[in-house]
């Protein structure tokens, strides 16, 4: 019987022969996706655009849903193989609308990148309450996974990935206010939060996928330099974090850390087509290589430069995974049975 991942028993570091400054096209030097059908959320812009291109010049149909079709259009064009529809993982509707379309083209799903996300916006709810990071970076994954999981299913060897986030680390899961409707609201925890979800989403869903032969992880792409995630920032958050000086100058330290966009999507391309994992899944992923497992116990000591990086032990814990699996059915209303 295969291993899972629950407690980060797989939790490991392989050796790779990556690193942190691999880009994505190394990454899939000698790997041929002719004839694969793969799907990229926010697939045309940051380090999902260039997902997208070495994706589709490995020989793989893209499909990038997108929330501007004008601006997604405008960026993808000249990239072979490349599909664009409209879709909002804040907006259910509009992932049930996606995916039905999807499904109905009779096509198997080989790669699932869930590289959408947002960060640093101030307190926003969607239609049905949800706080906007929880129902973006989250509840949006979640959704869009379960109506797709047919396809995945027909591809008889298939891979989720989720982009999650070093900032998992701020946060565990709150599930006594995931909402914050009795809690004062800070955009960080709420970040947090949803990429902690992130993880322990990809835990259970390989665990109770990989039976037909769907394996899921979730990762950590870098701190990237040009991306637009930071769009919303407020400078004095990114001062409290160390990350500017007081003058609002980027600290050097913090500079000299930053990855490119093609090293940022190495992780992404790693997880969703490399054969060192083909026997391998629910574990977090970073720098082109399993983490390291890390505790919130500060008297138990890793090599994990600090906590700077690393998986925390709270995103692979077997209870809160199925716990969250089960109040995510609740809330959204999608029963997401895996068979």
């Amino acid at each position: 019987m295969e291993k899972n991942n629950y407690q980060g028993a797989l939790q490991h570091p392989l050796g790779s022969g990556f690193s942190a400054t691999s880009t994505a096209a190394e990454v899939i030097k000698g790997i041929d996706l002719k004839g694969k059908i793969a799907i990229v959320t926010g697939g045309n812009a940051g380090i999902g655009l260039e997902t997208t291109k070495v994706l589709a010049s490995a020989g793989a149909t893209v499909i990038v849903p997108a929330r501007d079709i004008e601006k997604a259009r405008k960026n993808l064009q000249g990239i072979p193989n490349v599909e664009i529809e409209i879709m909002d993982l804040a907006r259910p509707d509009t992932i049930d609308a996606f995916a039905e379309k999807f499904l109905a083209s009779g096509r198997p799903l080989h790669i699932l990148i869930n590289n959408a996300g947002i960060m640093w916006v101030p307190l926003q709810r969607d239609s049905r309450g949800f706080e906007s990071q929880l129902s973006t970076n989250y509840f949006g994954q979640f959704q869009l996974v379960a109506r797709l999981w047919p396809a995945l299913k027909d591809a008889h060897g298939a891979r989720v990935v989720n982009v999650s986030s070093l900032g998992h680390h701020m946060a565990s899961f709150n599930f006594d206010d995931p909402n914050f409707e009795h809690r004062e609201y800070q955009t960080l925890l709420g970040y947090g939060q949803s990429k902690t979800a992130s993880n322990l989403f990809a835990l259970e869903l390989d665990n109770r996928a990989k039976a037909h032969q769907v394996r899921a992880y979730s990762l950590h792409p870098g701190s990237i330099a040009g991306t637009e995630l930071a769009r919303d920032a407020d400078m004095e958050l990114f001062k409290q974090m160390g990350f500017f000086d007081e003058n609002g100058d980027m600290r050097p330290e913090i500079l000299a850390s930053l990855k490119t966009i093609q090293q940022g999507a190495a992780t992404s391309i790693w997880a969703a087509t490399s054969p060192q994992l083909n026997n391998i899944g629910g574990v977090y992923c970073e720098d082109t290589d399993i983490a390291e497992l890390l505790s919130e116990n500060p008297s138990i000591q890793t090599d994990a430069k600090l906590h700077q990086s690393g998986a925390m032990d709270y995103s692979l814990d077997e209870s809160s995974a199925k716990k969250l699996w089960d109040l995510t059915e609740e809330m959204t209303g999608i029963k997401f049975n895996v068979n």
